[in-house]
């Protein structure tokens, strides 16, 4: 059975569903910019999740949300109508054209497409009506300044997922900025916020013309989509506190019950050893890794290197590492192939189950790689399951180029000042061969290249 690191218990806990079903709910972009790598990241443990639940034998149903109405970052500046005057499109336009090029990019990374993509825009109704209910059952609460306020008093468990208590927290976290006073508590966040001076991306409501505060997006959709019962729920760190913490503390007020069984939560990227950032300049989309004519597929890889509750380092050597791991997988697959049928070894799919130890589960197909207890059909079967898991599309055919002409005369230079024992020239000539896109290896019975 499938085992992940639950949050809020913090410790291992099995990943079951009622029956055969499972539902899971996956926090989605906000799509007013290209995801990076970082947060690609985080919707491919989401995939993993549903590859490994599926094979244990659980129906999946995943919805991922898009946040395409904006909300307020740390400056007060709304995401989306900011990138909106930055590009002089419409906001609309803004998020739908960023909601393809994330989808683009999932598809890149062969990540599953979830069973649906609600939009909050499209769900604005849905928010309304909950916090009515949450108003009429004394959760919330209009305030002075006409906003809508959670009480996060009135939720006496809150701080359960991250650790932190109400009593602890200083003004002004995260995304809460002091409204002049108009909060009961400090800690009480906004569910709704009147338009005031904005004028694009504003809905009409009891309250007056507003739009929608970050947290409640996600409880309201997760509940119609899913119901009162969610079995998972993913989210990258960051999301723990407050946004998962305040999704918490709204859906088990709606429904007077423990919505979320089983919270789980991957960690922070890095690249070459700094955090992304734009102040940095080096935040790295996944098209940067194409140009360079790595297979995107090399960040999956790359990805599944490290445990998911694991701080990561992603560097260029080892996109480029993973991309020369994964050409010639391709090719172990393909030598094998003629009867093949995939076998799933025992030793990784117990890796998986535990955790996702895909580091683990990684050593022990390299393992069987380099050995020769197994032919090379039965290497092939071994590849093709876990690939059902790993995603990395092994059963793509190796490319095959033709060498040109000047790299095949090089080749025979090279093959003749390697017989003369002209080490100094066969050196020059490798450098030429590698400049000009091949790889060359030497062995025993010779220069080999591919």
């Amino acid at each position: 059975m499938l085992k992940l690191y639950e949050t809020r218990h913090r410790e291992l806990l099995p990943v079951s569903g009622r029956g055969s079903e499972l539902k899971v709910y996956c926090c989605g972009p906000t799509v007013y910019r290209d995801a990076h790598v970082g947060n690609l990241r985080t919707f491919l443990l989401s995939d993993l999740i549903w590859r490994a639940a599926t094979h244990s034998g659980l129906a999946v149903t995943l919805i991922q949300n898009i946040t395409d109405v904006g909300h307020m970052a740390n400056d007060l500046e709304d995401k989306v109508l900011a990138q909106s005057k930055s590009e002089s499109l419409d906001p609309f336009a803004i998020a739908r054209k960023y909601e393809d090029r994330f989808h683009h990019d999932l598809n890149r990374l062969n990540i599953t497409s979830a069973s649906s993509y609600p939009r909050a825009s499209e769900n604005i109704d849905l928010m309304i009506a909950s916090i009515e209910k949450l108003i009429a059952e004394g959760f919330a609460y209009v305030a002075a300044d006409g906003n809508v306020y959670f009480d996060a008093q009135s939720f006496p468990s809150y701080g359960a997922i991250s650790g932190n208590r109400l009593d602890a927290l200083k003004p002004g976290h995260r995304y809460e900025y002091v409204e002049d006073g108009a909060k009961k508590f400090h800690a009480d966040w906004a569910l709704w916020k009147l338009a005031r001076d904005r004028t694009e991306m504003i809905w009409d409501t009891p309250w007056g013309p507003g739009y929608p505060g970050w947290h409640i997006e996600c409880s309201a959709m997760s509940l119609e989509y899913l119901g009162e019962v969610i079995d998972l729920h993913v989210g990258g760190i960051d999301l723990r506190f407050p946004h998962h913490e305040n999704e918490r503390a709204q859906s088990n007020s709606l429904t007077g019950t423990e919505v979320v069984t089983h919270w789980v939560h991957g960690e922070h990227l890095l690249f070459e050893g700094r955090k992304m950032s734009k102040s940095a300049g080096n935040v790295v989309l996944l098209q940067d890794i194409i140009d360079r004519e790595i297979d995107p597929l090399a960040a999956r890889l790359s990805f599944l290197e490290n445990r998911y509750r694991s701080q990561m380092d992603l560097t260029w050597a080892s996109l480029e590492a993973a991309h020369s791991t994964i050409k010639r997988w391709r090719g172990l697959v393909s030598a094998g192939a003629s009867k093949t049928e995939p076998k799933m070894d025992q030793e990784f799919i117990d890796a998986i189950y535990a955790d996702l130890d895909t580091p683990r589960a990684l050593q022990r197909l390299r393992a069987i790689e380099k050995s020769s207890d197994y032919s090379a059909q039965e290497k092939s079967e071994i590849f093709l399951a876990a690939d059902q898991i790993l995603g990395l599309d092994l059963s793509r055919p190796p490319i095959v180029r033709e060498l040109t002409q000047e790299q095949s005369d090089l080749l025979e230079q090279r093959a003749k000042a390697r017989s003369e024992k002209n080490f100094a020239e066969s050196d020059r000539l490798r450098t030429l061969l590698e400049e000009s896109g091949l790889q060359i290896k030497d062995g025993a019975d010779g220069q080999s290249w591919s």
